[in-house]
């Protein structure tokens, strides 16, 4: 008299017989630690003196940023594959896609496995009938040195879905109708299944698709009865013996759920909640900026093959994004075999490698400020796919709106789409900074730091992953961030403060950064025996002082000592001994630029 989550957890934890609320240690057939998770799992096994109990179900899967683009995700990713070299573990690196999706795909779960991942949609493992967790950092890592965690037997809730949906209805839809209807909370904690005649006859990627928002529904996990279609898949990627389970005709469950699929509907999830969903009726005619297709939740073949479909002939909108992320490499490649790779190109859109795209910061995916974007992901929280405005939708609605530039459905696709509007711009907007009105004076007078080294490149003043940065008093925090010895500069440099550096300071590209940094800390000028030519275009084109010179060594300086510098006659003093050498001095053009304050004031 067992459910599917309670006849799981007793073979795991050795029993005949498990209730909600027994708490049992069970075996993890399959461990999984993601790139943002990894390196914390690593440091607890390691402070801790742990080993693994058995390095063949245990693995690294490289999701989140699968570029490495972020510093932060480069230096996890690493600590990872070093971990893994030196203990035999395998790692689905930055070529595979989405760990829970390879899981299933490479036979490492079945149904009636376990498995967790530091994936808060682990339990996506629903989809194929097996129990599937997200887990902190320390509770990942107890599992790799044990092979066991213990949890508590959940209460189960049965739903049954009855009668057929309607013919735009997708297993988005679904999902987002169960949203609807039950919201973030009536399920929480509960193990939910599914049931019905068009229940049986989902695919495996409507089933993943489903599954996978029983996060944003606040249950531990929907269950799915593995289908005969599904087990034979199964079967076929895996070379393990496993036995599906099936809840008993009279298990006990703690709510019972009748609904009609007649009734759902193309539905849309509005901007900071997955819960708050509308039907996209209502909506249509919302003027957007971007669209994502891809994800856990919608990055599965039968997802690109109904985005090509629509896409094919047709264009992306005129101003509109769209971006589009198979889930896994296999599906990548299966995509550019069936010509859709071509198709999604030729309509306009962006493609990325397999990954996790939109939900995760650093691939792509992500919207700024002020930005409209339909996405098929499965959460829309403020600031998770990035600044913007997010709606949630299938991937037939999020195609059409990309092709519409509005929300729309696939069925009411416009032949010409609609445009961004450009506003009249009226005269008072048009300056925006004053003119400062304050004398410059071209003798200045500071502290010194000495910071004696050849080519000082624009990547150890201001490395490039602050380069998204535009407001300059953000700056300063990262300046020398990237130079040896100096990286902490920006807590001991004070305003007014002057750095005399060696040859060719600034080399490298051309990000103003480099040069508004100091500025941003108020130091009042560089001296050097010579500048990048862009560094020296863009400093001088700022109002910041940079000049030349040839020997300084008559003024004998050393750090912290004060210097007079005039910049018209091209001198600098050592005010402690009073010596003076001479320096370049201000071209008429930098001298004007200096004391307007900016090329763009003059």
């Amino acid at each position: 008299m067992m459910t599917i989550i309670e006849k799981i957890l007793a073979a795991h934890s050795g029993k005949n017989k498990v209730v909600p609320g027994d708490i049992v240690d069970i075996a993890i057939d399959v461990r999984l630690a993601r790139d943002f998770g990894g390196a914390g799992v690593v440091k607890n096994l390691l402070d801790y003196d742990l080993d693994i109990a058995d390095s063949s179900k245990t693995f690294f899967t490289f999701d989140c940023n699968p570029t490495g683009s972020d510093q932060q995700y480069a230096a996890n990713q690493q600590k990872c594959r070093v971990y893994a070299r030196e203990n035999g573990i395998s790692v689905f690196d930055i070529n595979a896609g989405i760990g829970t999706h390879l899981a299933i795909d490479k036979g490492l779960a079945v149904p009636g496995s376990t498995l967790v991942s530091t994936d808060s949609h682990a339990n996506i493992m629903g989809a194929v009938g097996a129990f599937g967790q997200g887990m902190g950092d320390r509770d990942i890592a107890a599992s790799w040195a044990h092979g066991t965690v213990w949890f508590k037997v959940p209460e189960s809730v049965r739903i049954n879905l009855s009668g057929h949906r309607p013919p735009m209805v997708s297993a988005k839809d679904i999902a987002l109708n169960l949203l609807k209807t039950f919201g973030a909370g009536s399920l929480l904690g509960y193990s939910v299944e599914l049931y019905g005649d068009e229940v049986e006859r989902l695919t495996l990627d409507e089933r993943i698709t489903i599954a996978s928002m029983a996060t944003e529904l606040g249950a531990i996990i929907l269950l799915f009865p593995p289908s005969a279609a599904v087990t034979d898949y199964c079967r076929l990627r895996s070379h393990k013996q496993f036995t599906p389970f099936y809840a008993d005709p009279d298990a006990t469950y703690r709510k019972k759920h009748d609904l009609d699929l007649r009734q759902f509907k193309p539905a849309v999830s509005l901007p900071g909640q997955p819960h708050n969903v509308a039907f996209a009726e209502k909506h249509k005619g919302t003027k957007i900026d971007s669209v994502f297709v891809g994800s856990c939740t919608n990055g599965r073949m039968e997802d690109m093959r109904e985005a090509a479909m629509l896409l094919d002939g047709r264009k992306v909108a005129p101003g509109v994004v769209m971006k589009i992320v198979p889930s896994t490499d296999e599906i990548w490649n299966e995509c550019l075999k069936e010509g859709i790779i071509e198709t999604f190109k030729k309509a306009g859109a962006l493609v990325g490698n397999a990954g996790c795209a939109g939900c995760a910061s650093g691939q792509i995916g992500q919207n700024g400020p002020g930005e409209k974007t339909v996405s098929t992901g499965n959460r829309n929280f403020k600031g998770k796919q990035g600044k913007g405005d997010v709606y949630l939708a299938s991937v037939a609605t999020a195609t059409a709106s990309a092709i519409a530039g509005h929300i729309t459905t696939a069925d009411d696709i416009p032949e010409r789409p609609s445009v961004f509007v450009t506003p009249a711009r009226e005269n008072k907007d048009r300056h925006i900074l004053p003119r400062s009105g304050m004398q410059k004076s071209l003798i200045i007078e500071g502290k010194i730091w000495l910071i004696l080294k050849d080519n000082i490149d624009t990547d150890m003043i201001y490395h490039n992953q602050h380069l998204a940065v535009t407001d300059m008093k953000e700056m300063g925090r990262y300046t020398l961030g990237n130079l040896t010895g100096w990286e902490d500069y920006p807590r001991k440099s004070e305003p007014g403060d002057i750095i005399i550096t060696g040859k060719n300071f600034g080399a490298g590209s051309s990000r103003q950064q480099a040069v508004d940094c100091f500025r941003s800390l108020q130091n009042q000028a560089v001296l050097a025996e010579s500048f990048g030519a862009i560094y020296e275009r863009n400093a001088v084109n700022a109002g910041f002082p940079v000049l030349t010179y040839e020997n300084l060594n008559n003024l004998e300086l050393v750090n912290r000592d004060t210097v007079i510098i005039d910049m018209g006659k091209g001198t600098v003093t050592n005010i402690k001994n009073k010596r003076t050498v001479a320096i370049s001095r201000f071209s008429e053009v930098q001298k004007m630029i200096y004391l307007k304050g900016d090329l763009l004031l003059i």
